[in-house]
């Protein structure tokens, strides 16, 4: 159907005439006349009654004007949602985040964000950073949090805070009776220890990997986990050892009595949580508005 067709149909009907539509719609009478048979032609089938006075809509004009108003409010609502497209207040964020920063990062974020945005919706997505980023990397995403260092030219990162990875211990372990809590180790002085390990995909489980086999050491692994804290909390009871960043520690300070904390040396990247998107994706102003209320509000969730 064309808009313009239809117009001209729903104006001969609620004018009740084509001589009166005509005037109403700056066009001749004659003109107007061969549009209404031009979609007659085209329905197949007459529209109006023209032996009635006001002119009255046959079966199948009844049908062609519902469907036509239909159309008219389909073509309507269009109209509005590419208007408020364009003003950037409507969409969806497809959203990466590690499992343990999401409990932290939304309950802060998205209670802000709805409220200047309540017409855009985060799709989540709960993996590793290292996951996350790739999928950032093949499109999959538009922005994710991630626990890493900026190493692809392709993403731009947009640092929320720095943080440094420790060896949580149980006072149990031969470490831990050995070391005091604070003293700068080499990952050799834990590597009898049994550890409790981030799983892959993780980049924790990245830099740990990697200082393995700087210090060529395979150390007896009891258990993989993607959580943080079942990691933490079962460090302490299996008297093991967890590579960790420092700010999960400082959030459990029901842990302190019952374990030691360690810098650890040779970790050639400081760690560092970012959020990143790729440089060619264009940030709507809701995006863009995400990551500042991510970075440039006070975060006490972080700790």
């Amino acid at each position: 159907m064309n808009i313009r067709h239809i117009q001209y149909v729903l104006t001969v009907l609620s004018e009740g005439s084509i001589t009166s539509a005509a005037k109403k719609l700056y066009v001749s009478q004659p003109s107007l006349s061969q549009t209404i048979k031009i979609v007659e032609n085209n329905l197949g089938a007459t529209i109006f009654n023209r032996n009635t006075d006001p002119l009255t809509l046959t079966y199948a004009g009844q049908k062609y004007v519902e469907a036509a108003k239909q159309i008219l409010a389909i073509n309507h609502n269009l109209a509005r949602e590419i208007e408020e497209i364009n003003h950037e207040d409507h969409g969806f964020i497809r959203l990466g985040v590690p499992v343990q920063r999401a409990m932290q990062v939304m309950p802060y974020v998205l209670p802000r964000f709805q409220k200047k945005y309540p017409f855009v919706s985060l799709k989540l997505m709960e993996y590793g950073s290292a996951t996350l980023e790739s999928m950032v990397l093949e499109g999959s995403l538009d922005l994710a949090c991630l626990t890493t260092y900026p190493k692809h030219e392709e993403l731009r990162y947009t640092l929320i805070e720095d943080e440094d990875l420790v060896l949580l211990t149980s006072k149990n372990t031969d470490i831990a009776k050995r070391i005091s809590s604070g003293t700068e180790i080499s990952i050799l002085e834990a590597k009898d220890e049994l550890f409790i390990c981030s799983k892959p995909g993780h980049s924790v489980r990245t830099t740990q990997d990697r200082l393995f086999i700087t210090y060529d050491i395979q150390p007896k692994i009891l258990l993989e986990t993607s959580s943080i804290e079942v990691a933490k909390r079962t460090t302490i009871a299996c008297d093991a050892v967890f590579i960790c960043p420092i700010n999960y520690i400082e959030m459990s300070p029901e842990l302190h009595p019952y374990c030691n904390i360690y810098p650890i040396k040779g970790i050639e990247n400081r760690r560092s949580f970012y959020i990143c998107h790729r440089k060619d994706l264009y940030l709507p102003k809701y995006m863009r508005d995400f990551i500042q209320i991510l970075t440039q509000v006070e975060k006490p969730f972080l700790h």
